[in-house]
């Protein structure tokens, strides 16, 4: 396996990557709230995530990835206070919350196969895994790390040595989550416990409860993940990843309940992205009117251009948005873009040294905590090389497994005419995934929008139907 040098937001350090299993890794995503569009800064992370799992693939480890829907009880606040995002979507748009979620989950996926992000392995809704949450819940409180008040079941964090031991912060610093304008929970022995599961809370008018040992109610948000990373990777967890801003409280919950649950470590790496933010600072939906990737469509840019954007960075420094630097990138873009394309396509690769060369380099830029800037000059630098044009093609191609930016399509605008054969192509796997929609066979949908991906197509559902394009 090739080394890969990593930082880790435990130990606060650059660290040798060792999974729990050689040759295989067990990676946990969290997955997006599906209660509107993601905006570009959201998608920061997942680009970032999607070049970690390719890499270890390149690098030659057996991936396994999962992430988590969250379609049910998350706060927007992000801690025990707040809105319901899910109940809030479901308002803004005269919907039922399970009609927002597939809504909203079709546009997350669609927006990564614009931006070439791989499906992970298994997505899971949270909804689907209730009596998963009841049963750690049960768990925690037979072992006294849960107790129940108010009608809710709270976690106690006074019954852990190490609480803040990610995000290496103190009660006296924190305020967790909580506004000066938000009442406080009184039902909170300690100011820092969260909800595992609510029965008495603001939302009376909350769509989707289950029955309980507690009463009728809803988990609270951090005990999904927890459960669905054990259910589908086991015990033992190589890899959780998220945005910086999920570092506390969300990930530092995570690890309490956990560990609590089972006894022992759980997670040996946290991979964190840093923010995107604009000129007034920090991208959120909370602003109004926010950045998507349709946006920048509409705007005319190609969706790989914001996808090398996020590349010429790295992933732990925050990064300035602004269209006049787009621009930039665009025009780099499309020029990389149409010089590949203006390599000779035949041929053997005639330097093998040149190439290995190349690929050393290559190798030691990703495996430099995933220095995708450093990877994109090395890139540049075989466009430049003496090498002939089928060791250029050969080295493009394969960075390309990585850096994923659609290189040798040959067209940075990623426009093309349609044959009629792709046609019938695409408007068949359309028909099965609607039917697989239709069957709520979530799964099987999200596999062939994948499919139509690689193929280069597009879709987008419309209350029409289904709308597709050729994009590769």
């Amino acid at each position: 396996m090739t080394e890969l040098n990593l930082y880790n937001t435990l130990t606060k350090k650059v660290e040798i990557f060792k999974p729990n299993e050689d040759g295989k890794v067990q990676m946990y995503t969290c997955g997006p709230t599906v209660y509107h569009f993601a905006h570009i800064g959201n998608l920061r992370s997942y680009i970032m995530e999607d070049v970690l799992e390719k890499y270890l693939m390149y690098a030659g480890y057996n991936v396994k990835r999962v992430m988590n829907i969250t379609d049910v009880g998350h706060l927007t606040s992000d801690a025990d206070s707040g809105e319901d995002k899910m109940l809030k979507g479901a308002k803004r748009e005269h919907k039922t919350v399970m009609e927002i979620a597939a809504f909203y989950r079709e546009a997350f996926f669609s927006d990564c196969s614009k931006l070439n992000i791989k499906t992970p392995g298994v997505v899971e809704p949270a909804t689907n895994c209730i009596p998963g949450f009841i049963h750690m819940i049960e768990e925690l409180i037979k072992k006294d790390y849960a107790y129940l008040a108010g009608g809710n079941v709270y976690f106690d964090t006074s019954k852990l040595k190490e609480y803040y031991v990610l995000s290496n912060q103190n009660e006296e610093e924190l305020k967790v989550g909580v506004r000066d304008d938000v009442e406080e929970d009184t039902n909170k022995r300690n100011k820092t416990d969260f909800v595992l599961w609510f029965t008495k809370s603001k939302f009376d008018e909350q769509e989707l409860k289950w029955d309980s040992p507690w009463g009728m109610g809803y988990p609270g948000w951090h005990i999904e993940c927890s459960c669905i990373s054990i259910k589908h990777l086991g015990e033992y967890l190589d890899i959780h990843c998220g945005g910086v801003d999920n570092i506390f409280p969300h990930h530092t919950n995570e690890i309490a309940q956990s560990e609590a649950y089972l006894g022992h470590k759980w997670c040996n790496y946290w991979f964190h992205v840093q923010h995107l933010n604009d000129q007034t600072g920090k991208m959120s939906k909370s602003k109004g009117e926010f950045l998507t990737v349709s946006l920048l469509e509409e705007k005319g840019y190609n969706p790989m251009v914001y996808r090398m954007f996020c590349l010429q960075s790295h992933y732990r420094k925050p990064l300035l948005f602004s269209f006049d630097v787009l621009d930039n990138v665009k025009i780099a873009y499309e020029k990389l873009v149409n010089r590949i394309a203006a390599l000779g396509s035949d041929g053997v690769p005639a330097s093998q040294d040149g190439i290995d060369k190349f690929k050393k380099q290559f190798n030691e830029a990703m495996g430099n905590d995933l220095n995708t800037s450093q990877a994109l000059t090395v890139l540049y630098d075989v466009l430049k090389s003496g090498l002939d044009d089928a060791s250029k093609r050969f080295l493009i191609e394969d960075f390309d497994k990585v850096l994923s930016l659609r290189l040798l399509d040959g067209n940075a605008s990623m426009e093309q005419e349609v044959d009629s054969e792709l046609e019938e192509m695409a408007d068949r796997l359309i028909a099965e995934r609607n039917e697989a929609r239709k069957n709520k066979d979530f799964a099987k949908a999200d596999a062939i929008r994948e499919e139509l991906a690689q193929k280069g197509i597009e879709i987008k559902d419309t209350r029409e139907g289904t709308i597709w394009k050729l994009v590769k």
